[in-house]
């Protein structure tokens, strides 16, 4: 798979994170961007698609305030025809709100602390099931 090619959306309140993720995702050669709040959401994807580029995929933190990382997710299943693939990244592990992610249709659900490696790897796992 050519990461160079992939532009991957992360989604957390946490800059400190989003720094770290997007340098990780980067090094791994993926096209990263950020976003820390719904509104950063929308205008990364008014903008990208306004480019006729697409978001393969969205790293997608939980608790975000204000609008929850689910709350998002169904805003951009409105937005965005067909959603591309949604990995759940956040410190919450219970077991009602992993029932409640692969409901919405959430590819895989990690909890943190994770590291760039099993991140990536799950990355590159579902990116490999979109493509069958």
């Amino acid at each position: 798979m050519a990461r160079t090619s992939k532009t991957i959306l992360v989604v957390d309140d946490e800059r400190d994170t989003l720094a770290l993720l997007r340098l990780a995702l980067n090094r791994a050669g993926f096209n990263t961007l950020i976003a820390s709040s719904w509104e950063e959401v929308a205008d990364v994807v008014k903008e990208k698609y306004s480019q006729g580029r697409a978001i393969d995929l969205i790293v997608l933190d939980l608790m975000i305030p204000g609008r929850s990382g689910f709350d998002i997710m169904r805003s951009l299943q409105v937005v965005l025809s067909p959603l591309p693939p949604v990995i759940m990244l956040t410190a919450v592990t219970g077991f009602d709100q992993q029932v409640q992610a692969r409901e919405l249709g959430v590819s895989r659900y990690l909890t943190k602390p994770t590291t760039p490696t099993k991140l990536i790897q799950a990355i590159d796992e579902v990116l490999d099931e979109k493509k069958k």
